[in-house]
């Protein structure tokens, strides 16, 4: 034996090692899940996750409101909160 690994102390450490990467892997992969998730149940925040300006954040609340009141159609609250998203 004279310094060698047996065959079943070497198969251990060589499963033991992948296993440790698959757990590395899947918290990563489950980490990068989690925030993505996050960033799309956050409303008022355009796809990309991005903070709007202070003034059009202000605009999108006041257009959010007027379409609750009534005050305007489904179809111009869509085209208006689209307008404010491309600013």
């Amino acid at each position: 034996m004279g310094g060698m690994m047996s065959g079943t102390t070497g198969a251990w450490m060589i499963g033991w090692v992948l296993l440790s990467l698959a757990a590395l892997i899947l918290t990563v992969a489950g980490g990068a899940w989690a925030v993505r998730a996050r960033a799309r149940r956050e409303p008022g925040r355009p796809a990309g996750g991005a903070i709007p300006p202070p003034d059009v954040a202000e605009a999108q609340a006041v257009l959010r409101r007027r379409y609750a009141a009534g005050e305007i159609t489904r179809e111009d609250y869509l085209q208006a909160k689209v307008e404010l998203e491309m600013t």
